[in-house]
């Protein structure tokens, strides 16, 4: 069976979204100028059909039918205060929010979100909220909750050392029971 070898992206889709404004602003300089659309697609690299459809558009609104939207994707359904008392909530800890421990969980911060703001998030769809907002997944040191520090500090003090012992003797030992180094 022949191997598949995977085609190149249409041009489109390698670029950036502030790349992809600028050659349709370019476009329209050049439709500007009086250009074809077969010239315009060469000179942009696009195909024929993009050309066509950016030229359709240039003619309906100008320069401004090619600029595109200011934002790509489905507006926030949380404004920057509503994000802001979020926010606010989660630095202030989850005990602090009635949670049992200081954990932080998708569906934890789901509910702070509908609580402080009234909208309605996914668990699955905080992640993407709170990387937009450059927070991280923190994992939590395991510890005991019983765990007595001093107590720690003490044994390895102490302990340790006397458990650990000196330095083993130069004299060589066997792994044999018999061994007359063993006696």
């Amino acid at each position: 069976m022949a191997k598949r070898t995977p085609s190149k992206p249409p041009a489109s889709r390698s670029l950036s979204p502030k790349a992809a404004r600028q050659r349709r602003l370019r476009a329209a300089r050049l439709f500007g100028q009086g250009l074809s659309q077969a010239e315009v697609a060469r000179r942009l690299g696009v195909s024929r059909q993009t050309a066509s459809r950016w030229h359709a558009r240039w003619r309906q609104g100008g320069r401004q039918g090619l600029a595109g939207p200011g934002r790509w994707g489905r507006p926030s359904r949380l404004s920057d205060r509503d994000w802001q008392r979020v926010e606010h909530a989660l630095l202030a800890g989850a005990v602090a929010q009635g949670f049992d421990t200081d954990l932080w969980t998708l569906p934890r911060i789901a509910e702070v979100i509908w609580r402080r703001t009234g909208v309605s998030y996914h668990p699955g769809h905080v992640w993407w909220l709170l990387r937009r907002h450059h927070w991280s997944p923190q994992r939590p040191a395991r510890r005991a909750a019983e765990r007595d520090e001093d107590e720690v500090a003490r044994w390895r003090a102490e302990e340790w050392p006397r458990i650990k012992g000196g330095r083993p003797s130069k004299a060589r030992g066997s792994a044999l029971s018999t061994s007359p180094a063993r006696r």
